[in-house]
């Protein structure tokens, strides 16, 4: 049986309460490197993108080095705690998924021998994230085996520097951080040690050493010798090798005519997340208010629907535990199994732990222009590009959120007199807990919204290749809303785009039918899929985010809502200026309101099967990324090679079916002992 540990509210609240040591951004002379380490890739992000990146160039033989910040692998499974597969219902029942992934939930399934452990509504796959982490490095392992390749795993390590000449990644420095003392890693939360694990300096905290990453061998052609990919949350590579991108709204265009701003706003992203795990008890526990607790108590409620106000429908969409099913109860048409004593919850709630700046006061991540005045983009002084106030804000707030549900009385949303305490639950902390942190927040936490590169300017793509609102979204663009909103000629340029879209797949319907869009627009460079909704948490009208009385910003949720089955292009992935670097994750070429559906679990294994598909591709043909789409006008026969080997190796281009066999794997599948969880939480063997 686990054993669990646990800190006290109290002392977890006084951890973040301690002023936060203020590292000055300025550029640090570089130790000379502990270890020089060679690779064929450089994934930097150990998130979903970064592992499926892995795991395809493993099984194609290659010498991988992945670093991540955190201790964990997975990303949003794992240390961004958000262990519940978000998936499209069309997607999921066609099982029509990349190899590597259903591999994964395979795994889940035979870990827990149960599909969905936590008994959750939000999907058929809820389960405990230190559990994610474990079974993507046996994923990993096997790989490796599989395809006779090496993995090179740096954990809490960050990138500080880039060596770049003649538009290629000739290096990149890093930091690994270990423990000075005998306090474990995952101590603190991220906004008390995020600035040390930048330093080159040991610190009272942190030991560091210096890693610097080079090919592992010099190309026999014209090729790069290696490839780095960019898989991290926000877009750390993109801003430190200073390649155009965007970041927050974008503006109003018939490209993406539901754009709130005609002229952008930088400063308001998607909110991100500090998920944390409750367990239900059957007796009522002490609960300690935080200090803080006034200052954000004014966010704080259920849901605009007084229908769905009510506590177990909150716990019970995100459980991620429930060894006994519960009673059946129906709550607004939904039928749920109501909670019992041992049932555990991860919270991820939109007016609860989503902190959601939109100003340049309180923004989490940095533009050009902001670490251009405070110095991280000079050499040797990238501190990794985010606010840190931000972060420490957004802990508060979801220590708070835990408070306002076991003990809270207020509702932001419907007023007084809806509101009940539970206070028959315990928060769950401790290096064994499901977040696997002391003070039981994530270890990083969930984000939503990257910097997002603008591809190479092309033909129909002037400023540059990106996915848009229009190539993806369901929307009827005939409705008063647009007709009432966009000028006569953006709206006249809209009708236009579309029913070229349209014709491009072949649709033959009048001009007035294809304002209403069949299907995402086809990509003759597709090289992966993406399916779920424009989904967004929008970011509030002023600062801060928790005052009394503040609102969601105006227009963004006009473009929230269903969207097509979508391809990846591989276009998207490849940024200006630097031509050895691939883009996975949420870092792709796309308008915000496109990003807002890429970038859940199944994109983010889908792009990267891609990243690592085409590095390896790269590697063996000895061209760049970019030569294969340059000439998209003329039959690429390179394109259509890297195209046919992704869907034989099980990863789909397009939807609805794969219409190419795959190999893969070339032996039996031959599935590691997973010992799986029965009746209580049960390590894995060491």
């Amino acid at each position: 049986m686990l054993k669990r540990s646990f800190i006290s509210i109290s002392a977890l609240i006084s951890l973040i309460s301690l002023q936060i040591s203020n590292i000055p951004v300025l550029a640090e002379p570089p130790r000379d490197p502990d270890e020089t380490v060679g690779c064929e890739i450089l994934i930097v992000g150990g998130g979903l993108a970064g592992v499926a990146t892995a795991y395809e160039a493993l099984l194609a033989g290659r010498t991988v080095c992945m670093t991540e910040i955190t201790d964990w692998l997975g990303g949003q499974i794992s240390s961004q705690g958000t262990s519940a597969l978000d998936e499209a219902n069309k997607q999921r029942s066609l099982s029509h998924y990349p190899y590597g992934y259903k591999e994964l939930r395979t795994n889940i399934q035979r870990y827990y021998r149960n599909p969905n452990p936590g008994d959750c509504w939000v999907s058929d796959t809820c389960f405990i994230p230190a559990d994610g982490h474990k079974l993507l490095v046996m994923q990993l392992e096997r790989a490796a085996r599989s395809g006779n390749g090496t993995l090179k795993w740096f954990p809490s390590t960050v990138i500080k520097d880039l060596e770049i000449d003649d538009n290629i990644i000739e290096s990149a420095i890093a930091i690994q951080h270990k423990s000075a003392t005998n306090a474990p890693l995952n101590s603190e939360p991220l906004s008390k040690t995020i600035e040390d694990t930048y330093s080159y300096e040991n610190t009272s905290r942190f030991s560091k050493k210096i890693i610097r990453f080079e090919p592992l061998s010099e190309a026999d052609s014209d090729g790069a010798d290696w490839y780095v990919i960019e898989a991290t949350e926000t877009g750390e590579i993109v801003a430190l090798a200073d390649v155009p991108y965007r970041l927050g709204l974008d503006s109003r265009s018939h490209l993406n005519p539901s754009s709130p701003t005609e002229s952008g706003d930088a400063y308001c992203t998607q909110g991100f997340t500090y998920p944390f795990a409750m367990e239900q008890t059957a007796t009522a526990q002490p609960q300690q208010m935080p200090s803080f607790y006034p200052q954000y108590e004014p966010y704080y409620g259920y849901d605009r629907d007084r229908d769905k106000a009510r506590f177990e429908y909150v716990f019970t969409y995100r459980r991620i535990w429930s060894p006994r099913k519960g009673k059946a109860i129906k709550i607004d048409g939904l039928t749920i199994n109501q909670p019992n004593p041992g049932d555990i919850s991860m919270q991820n709630w939109i007016w609860g732990n989503d902190y959601r700046p939109g100003t340049s006061k309180d923004n989490l991540i940095y533009t050009r222009d902001q670490l251009e005045a405070t110095g991280q983009l000079e050499s040797g002084s990238w501190m990794g590009g985010l606010r840190t106030d931000a972060l420490r804000k957004a802990e508060e707030l979801s220590l708070g959120f835990y408070y306002w549900l076991v003990a809270g009385n207020t509702d932001s949303q419907l007023g007084s007199g809806v509101k009940r305490p539970h206070a028959n639950h315990r928060f769950l902390s401790g290096l064994n807990s499901p977040m696997g942190t002391l003070h039981g927040l994530s270890k990083y936490p969930y984000i939503r919204e990257a910097r997002r590169i603008v591809g190479r300017p092309e033909a129909d793509y002037e400023e540059g290749f990106a996915i848009n609102e229009i190539d993806i979204s369901a929307q009827d663009y005939w409705n008063a809303h647009y007709r009432l909103n966009l000028s006569a000629d953006m709206y006249r340029e809209l009708g236009k785009t579309l029913t070229r879209l349209e014709s491009e797949t072949h649709y033959a319907q009048s001009s007035y039918q294809h304002s209403k869009r069949t299907r995402a627009t086809v990509y003759p460079d597709s090289v992966g899929i993406a399916h779920y909704a424009i989904d967004f948490h929008p970011c509030m009208a002023f600062s801060p985010p928790e005052a009394p009385g503040n609102r969601e910003r105006e227009g963004i949720r006009q473009a929230h809502g269903l969207s097509y089955p979508a391809q990846i292009p591989l276009r998207a992935m490849i940024p200006q200026k630097i031509d050895n670097l691939i883009v996975a994750g949420k870092s792709i070429a796309a308008s915000n309101i496109a990003a807002a559906a890429y970038r859940v679990h199944s994109f983010e294994w889908s792009v990267g099967a891609a990243a690592g598909t085409t590095a390896v591709f790269a590697l063996e043909e000895g061209m760049f990324p970019y030569q294969l789409v340059d000439e998209l006008s003329d039959r690429e026969p390179q394109l259509e090679a890297l195209r046919r080997r992704l869907q034989r190796n099980g990863n789909p281009i397009d939807f609805p079916t794969l219409s190419a066999p795959f190999s893969r794997p070339s032996q039996p599948y031959q599935p590691y002992q997973y010992y799986p969880r029965q009746n209580g939480w049960q390590e894995l063997p060491k």
